[in-house]
């Protein structure tokens, strides 16, 4: 198709690295564009679940929105709970079913079904018992809507996502993990509030496992475009290394004290699910930390293996991985985060083939 140059083209001879800003994903498909309304399935109707179906709703994402879980009694009481709000929504269809055959044709299935997490409890630790839970729930979901874009968002989720992409048999760019990009939200929220600015003017990423083994890119972080470690050196401004790991380490430990505190998290990860399901079905072409498919990039080695990096998004999947530039310190300490998730994948490749 002949692309007509925008305000911003820079003509014969300029510029163009869009190619080598991404790697592009090697085995990608597009899914087909035949019918015209959205159809959003969440799997699992628990706290995490009814956030993201609540906020799905009040941001308009949906023509139709299919709750789907194993108790009818609850299923249908949290369906007749947002359907008598339909007054104050935009107009979306909501229906629940323990059937799946109500998820026929979605275009995007939300899996937050799982074990909840304890709060003396590690992600990994939730891996055997959700693992049997999906490899009830995945091969249906495929088999009913071949087509969709799924996004798993139940811990632990780098995991769970490899776990997904053998048990749906889909292309890899349509398999995808909700991973960091709530970390990296609060990891701009805590930068953010230290230097009393707006979070949306801070870029910074937490990357690898959605975990203890998380990497926070402190080389790459910037406010207003503005580098923060070289704007420190600049204007010999002291920053201890523990200082840095401090602030990571709260990073970590939110979801902790979250559920320690109100016995679950659902706000923030409702609002990051959201916001990953407008990136994908309007086809923002954004830029997520989100667990996908890593196979020797930043000499991974080991095997395939789901983690957070930065991805471009859009309504075909993951449309490009970013490739950003790490510090030598940055790239072990991702190997070494690819290295726990690759144990852990292990552990469970016997209970999926």
């Amino acid at each position: 198709m002949h692309r007509i140059p925008s305000s911003s083209y820079l003509g014969p001879g300029g510029l163009d690295f869009s190619k080598s800003f991404f790697t592009p994903i090697n085995g990608s498909d597009c899914p087909s564009r035949s019918k015209h309304n959205t159809k959003i399935t969440v799997v699992g109707v628990g706290n995490v679940g009814m956030a993201i179906s609540q906020i799905i709703l009040t941001q308009n994402l949906a023509d139709e929105l299919i709750l789907l879980g194993v108790n009818p009694d609850k299923l249908r009481g949290e369906m007749l709970d947002l359907q008598h709000a339909s007054a104050f929504l935009p107009r979306t269809k909501i229906r629940a079913s323990v059937d799946y055959d109500a998820t026929a044709d979605s275009d995007l299935c939300i899996i937050t079904a799982g074990a909840r997490q304890k709060s003396d409890e590690s992600r990994l630790d939730l891996l055997h018992r959700n693992v049997a839970v999906y490899k009830k729930i995945v091969p249906q979901l495929a088999a009913y809507s071949p087509e969709a874009i799924l996004l798993v968002v139940s811990n632990p989720v780098d995991v769970l996502s490899y776990v997904a992409w053998k048990l749906s048999g889909f292309p890899v760019n349509r398999v995808i993990g909700s991973g960091t990009n709530l970390d990296s939200s609060r990891f701009r929220f805590l930068i953010a509030d230290h230097l009393e600015v707006n979070a949306h003017d801070v870029q910074a990423y937490i990357v690898g496992e959605h975990g203890d083994s998380s990497v926070a890119l402190w080389s790459s972080i910037s406010v207003a475009g503005v580098p923060i470690l070289r704007f420190l050196h600049q204007n010999q401004i002291a920053c201890e290394k523990k200082t840095l790991e401090n602030i990571h380490k709260e990073v970590v430990q939110s979801a902790y004290e979250v559920i320690r505190l109100k016995g679950c998290t659902s706000w923030a990860i409702g609002y990051s699910v959201a916001s990953l399901a407008r990136t994908l079905l309007r086809d923002q072409r954004q830029i997520h930390p989100v667990s996908i498919l890593v196979d020797g990039l930043y000499g991974i080695e080991g095997g395939q293996v789901f983690l957070s990096l930065p991805a471009m998004l859009g309504r075909k999947g993951v449309l490009g991985i970013t490739n950003i530039s790490l510090s030598d310190e940055e790239t072990q300490q991702l190997r070494n985060s690819a290295k726990t998730l690759l144990e852990a994948q292990a552990q469970v490749k016997d209970f999926i083939n």
